[in-house]
């Protein structure tokens, strides 16, 4: 639709309003309705909003270390300007209006600490440099029969699963739930989030799915989009939809993998794919899987931004743990598919479904810039085999408290995605820990109450 089309549909829409929402540092969500007269006054120069939503947690806890905002700012207004081009009808909201924001400041300069602001500054880059990036996240996520006020009265515990047991690629329980899965498939393509393929996967009430790649913006606009409206499209079906790392020890966790390549400025050149090449690969993606291999220590919690994501990360789960590639090799971090000219491609399968995708598609398009820009030669050779027992160069962080003093003090974080934001971001994740370090868990006392 032109801009001309989509202002008279809002004009016109019955329910006299407009639904927007801008991401947190947590890929949460944030918005409000606004009537129709509101929006289209505001539209050009944007509105006011609390710019708390970057001064606390997923939980409204307040931040106590960050300097962006806090009690020592009042928690004033940011400005956030809608745009456009995200334009969509919420088809569970009776086509509702909706759009995606972002922050600026009070120049009308992007937000450096805004997520969506971030992708925009690193895909800038990657333009500049006459690369044109195409993107897609897949994810994982748990479905239990349960509604918020259950899952309250429980504490979290003891929760029914949609369907039991372990059934990857079922076709049984598609059946069996068809009509969640039905309208998973045909409501997020009328949400302009188009799936390529919808699945079970191992392990009780679990799917998989794998959105559309398309340019890095829209596909991180996608992604975010994905997790909020799988869960609303749940909730019309009784249904909690969780995209958490690892909520059970005993089963996988939930990976967010993102599958990515670089095109010339035309678009129409794969530049990742190298016929003469044994394994396909351009020198151009050598340098750009070099990149990432090198930076991945520095800027992990924008791939694993939770304490619980670091559960997930463990040997055996189909999530890596090593700082390792290969080609068509899931036990690694970084999986290359390079297969076919149009095809070509990384998947980083470090990512969890937990991950805010404008960060994780933020963190491997500026780190594969990196090792381009620095022409960095892919010198570690391909795994061969179990990338969890072969491996030369090192292990991932093993917890968020680590990772975060690790990617706080790294000049190449704060290269590839600017001081303003690593440090923010980096306070932020000590703040998660700290919250995490404090707290007596079930464990704790089951191990130590009686017994010491």
């Amino acid at each position: 639709m032109t801009k001309q089309e989509i202002l008279k549909y809002i004009e016109q829409h019955p329910s006299g309003k407009v639904k927007v929402a801008v991401a947190d540092i947590d890929g949460v969500l944030r918005g409000k309705y606004i009537a129709t007269d509101k929006f289209l006054s505001v539209l050009a120069g944007g509105f006011g909003f609390c710019d708390v939503v970057f001064g606390w947690d997923m939980n409204d806890a307040a931040y106590d270390n960050v300097k962006y905002t806090g009690w020592h700012t009042g928690y004033p207004d940011a400005a956030v300007k809608p745009d456009v081009n995200t334009f969509r009808k919420i088809p569970w909201e009776k086509d509702v209006p909706f759009f995606l924001g972002e922050f600026i400041d009070g120049k009308g300069d992007p937000l450096r600490v805004c997520p969506r602001q971030l992708l925009r500054k690193v895909l800038q880059d990657s333009m500049a440099q006459g690369y044109t990036p195409s993107f897609a996240q897949e994810f994982e996520w748990f479905n239990f029969s349960e509604t918020p006020e259950s899952l309250h009265a429980k504490e979290f515990k003891h929760l029914t699963s949609l369907t039991p047991g372990m059934f990857g690629y079922s076709i049984l329980r598609t059946t069996l739930k068809n009509d969640f899965i039905s309208d998973l498939f045909e409501l997020l393509k009328n949400f302009d989030v188009p799936l390529e393929g919808l699945h079970t996967e191992t392990g009780p009430g679990v799917y998989e799915a794998a959105i559309v790649h398309t340019d890095i913006l829209t596909a991180a606009d996608r992604a975010v989009l994905f997790k909020t409206a799988v869960k609303e499209i749940a909730y019309k079906h009784g249904i909690i939809a969780t995209f958490m790392a690892k909520w059970n020890e005993s089963l996988p966790g939930c990976g967010g993998h993102v599958h990515q390549s670089l095109w010339d400025s035309t678009g129409k050149k794969n530049l990742f794919y190298d016929q003469q090449d044994p394994q396909h690969m351009s020198e151009i993606m050598k340098q750009y899987v070099a990149g990432q291999l090198h930076c991945l220590p520095h800027i992990l919690p924008m791939y694993a931004p939770t304490v619980n994501s670091y559960k997930r990360l463990v040997e055996g789960a189909w999530a890596p743990t090593t700082l390792t590639w290969s080609v068509d090799n899931r036990t690694v971090a970084l999986r290359v598919l390079s297969g076919g000219e149009k095809s070509a491609r990384l998947e980083t399968r470090v990512p969890g479904s937990d991950t805010n995708p404008y960060l994780a598609m933020a963190a491997c398009l500026a780190s594969g810039l990196y090792g381009i820009k620095h022409q960095l030669k892919l010198e570690q050779p391909a795994t061969q085999g179990n990338g969890y027992r072969d491996y030369t160069h090192g292990v991932l962080p093993h917890n968020l408290g680590e990772a975060t003093q690790l990617m706080k003090h790294s000049a190449i974080a704060k290269e590839i995605l600017g001081e303003e934001f690593v440090e923010h971001f980096s306070l932020s994740r000590e703040w998660e820990w700290r919250q995490y370090a404090k707290v007596v868990t079930d464990w704790e006392l089951k191990r130590y109450l009686e017994i010491i």
